[in-house]
């Protein structure tokens, strides 16, 4: 076995270079971003949306329809169920979990009761869990793995507890571990209200958020099933809320955010948010839907994001391999996405808090071990999330080389 003073001699070294290093957030490089600047003038000074509607005025609290179709094409549900909002997914989500704990959505409030739950699969999007936690939700953490979420550990915890109000999903290339829900989970989560269907008084949602819907940069891509098609044939479609933007597709800080529904829980959305706005962007949303074509243009232009996104992800990989690769799964084990913005390294439990902190003496800023977990509290302390996209190539590199020298430092000093 090498000796530990090996690695920290290595170690030093790099602190003796001064990085300033960050894979902390899954945000797109500024090269992912140019390849959106020609929505910058792309409406040459035409503002009308295809039925009329001046975007420049009020009004149009569910979006202008060209919006509506490139948000039917991201979620898979048709446009006349699809509200087309501001610059940001996540406070659709907000707005949504906010009403359904307290006003209730084609149901009943569900934090009436004041023991509501919501699962919470781990490694997991901690965003979710923070708005989760702030609306007074108690939170479950029920594993993950290459197929997704654990659907025995969910269905029991739907069948047995009335309190058990929420799942939270992050279907494809999902944050962090960037598996895709195979088929067989999504069918069994489409059905997951039905075990509520008695209980009308305790109904049960699914909060679908597909933020990486068409983030492929390897091939095979993974294909996922449609949950909306689904749940329609379980009659479950009043319980499912789905989520997606263009935030990772065009300009991070001016995207679309869009939700996606039935007709019922749409209805009773809309009216809530009648009372917040008159309506949202529509220019930028007419911006984003000529860009995109309203939709079909997303494959080309999300071919040009992985010529971009891939070769970070690739040699991340191969560092990790190369460097990682020879030890115990118990010491380093990592997942190997074919899209979206994360990569998910599992470290000897125990360790992963020192791993980041190491690593941040020496100039690479890491999320916060534990933050993909409810509460900040991974109980093994082993989880740690790479976001590889920021980064260009070459910090991508060093920053992993670093990485893998504070994960074996810390294993071989312990």
């Amino acid at each position: 076995m090498t000796k530990p003073t090996e690695f920290s001699r290595k170690y030093e070294e790099f602190k003796a270079r001064n990085l300033s290093l960050n894979l902390v957030r899954g945000k797109p490089g500024s090269d992912q971003i140019q390849l959106s600047n020609d929505l910058d003038g792309v409406l040459e000074g035409d503002y009308l949306s295809i039925d009329g509607t001046d975007t420049r005025n009020y009004g149009g609290l569910r979006g202008i329809p060209e919006a509506r179709e490139l948000g039917a094409s991201l979620l898979g549900v048709p446009s006349e169920r699809v509200i087309a909002g501001g610059n940001s997914s996540l406070h659709l989500m907000y707005v949504a979990l906010e009403l359904l704990a307290h006003r209730g959505l084609a149901g009943p409030p569900l934090r009436r009761n004041s023991n509501a739950c919501a699962i919470c699969p781990v490694p997991g999007y901690d965003r979710h869990f923070s708005m989760t936690e702030y609306l007074g939700f108690k939170m479950l953490n029920v594993p993950m793995d290459a197929s997704g979420p654990d659907m025995d550990a969910i269905e029991a915890l739907v069948q047995s507890d009335i309190n058990t109000s929420v799942l939270w999903c992050v279907p494809r290339h999902s944050n962090p571990t960037g598996c895709t829900y195979s088929d067989e989970t999504v069918a069994r989560i489409a059905a997951l209200p039905n075990f509520r269907r008695g209980q009308p008084e305790n109904p049960f949602y699914v909060l679908w958020d597909n933020a990486y819907a068409v983030h492929d940069f390897k091939e095979p891509a993974p294909k996922l099933a449609n949950l909306d098609e689904l749940a329609m044939a379980h009659g479950t479609e009043d319980r499912i809320v789905q989520f997606a933007s263009t935030s990772k597709i065009t300009f991070a800080g001016a995207g679309v955010g869009f939700i996606g529904s039935s007709s019922k829980l749409l209805a009773d959305f809309e009216r809530h948010l009648g009372m917040r706005t008159v309506g949202f962007d529509k220019v930028n949303q007419l911006r984003q839907a000529r860009f995109l074509q309203n939709g079909k243009g997303l494959t080309a232009h999300m071919k040009k994001q992985a010529a971009i996104i891939g070769p970070k992800f690739e040699v991340a990989q191969r560092v990790l391999v190369h460097e990682l690769g020879n030890l115990d799964p118990q010491v380093a084990s990592w997942t190997e996405p074919t899209g979206g913005y994360f990569i998910s390294l599992d470290v000897r439990c125990g360790s992963a808090k020192k791993v980041v902190d190491v690593a941040k003496d020496a100039g690479l800023a890491l999320t916060p071990a534990g933050a993909t977990f409810p509460y900040g509290r991974d109980p093994n302390d082993a989880n740690i999330r790479i976001a590889p996209t920021y980064a260009n190539v070459d910090e991508v590199q060093t920053a992993i080389e670093l990485l893998a020298t504070c994960v074996r430092m810390v294993h071989a000093s312990t």
